[in-house]
């Protein structure tokens, strides 16, 4: 879709990195949509900042895969790629159970009842068929595990990765799939409170793993008949 008219201005604080996240969702949201050309100007006015905080995200979220650029070309959101959303998902569901089994030691009752909280929510959205409020929500209860690892390789190859495997989950969200993550939240409370970093751990990467059944199989290319 065309680059909102309205302005949506962000603090002046940590500018660089708002301007990032904020480019980062609107592609996963389909705000900006696959294929669809972006020009710094535009972005800017959108955003209300200058052009400069917009090149640097443009080059981040190339890094990432979310954008395409070539010299002398338009950069444009890139399509989703299968190959690359499953690297991405691996990478994700193996970050995920390090992150748990690190943080189980550390997490408080008051982290545990977000953890609690944020499910009840991601739930809710999920009956209501919310996806939006179900994807926020569940980003809110592994948020938690992740900021109490106080790892920052994980919580940077997650920023990184993180949103390539969004992307697909978002076109394809599955109630039948978030209603068995409901579950697996409520197991992964119980194994954290109950201090068992090795089960906590587990359940983590099943609960994301369960995610690969949302990736379709890559088309088979067709093969040419011998003479």
């Amino acid at each position: 879709m065309p680059i909102p008219t309205a302005a949506a201005p962000l603090r002046t604080e940590l500018l660089r990195d708002s301007v990032h996240d904020r480019l980062r969702d609107a592609i996963v949201d389909g705000t900006l949509a696959p294929g669809e050309v972006v020009r710094d100007t535009e972005l800017a006015t959108w955003l209300g900042v200058s052009r400069t905080p917009v090149r640097e995200a443009l080059l981040r979220l190339g890094g990432t895969g979310l954008v395409r650029a070539a010299p002398g070309r338009s950069t444009v959101v890139a399509e989703i790629d299968l190959a690359e959303v499953r690297e991405a998902h691996a990478v994700v569901a193996s970050m995920h159970r390090l992150a748990v089994a690190e943080a189980v030691a550390r997490l408080t009752a008051d982290d545990l009842a977000r953890m609690h909280a944020a499910n009840e929510r991601f739930a809710t959205a999920v009956d209501a068929q919310d996806t939006d409020a179900a994807l926020a929500a569940d980003d809110d209860f592994h948020a938690v595990a992740v900021d109490a690892s106080a790892n920052r390789a994980v919580a940077t190859v997650l920023d990184q990765f993180g949103p390539v495997v969004r992307r697909l989950e978002r076109l394809r969200f599955a109630s039948l799939a978030a209603a068995d993550s409901v579950d697996l939240h409520d197991r992964l409370v119980a194994a954290c409170a109950s201090g068992d970093a090795d089960a906590a751990a587990d359940v983590a990467f099943r609960t994301w793993q369960n995610l690969a059944d949302l990736i379709p199989d890559q088309p088979a290319t067709p093969q040419q008949e011998t003479p």
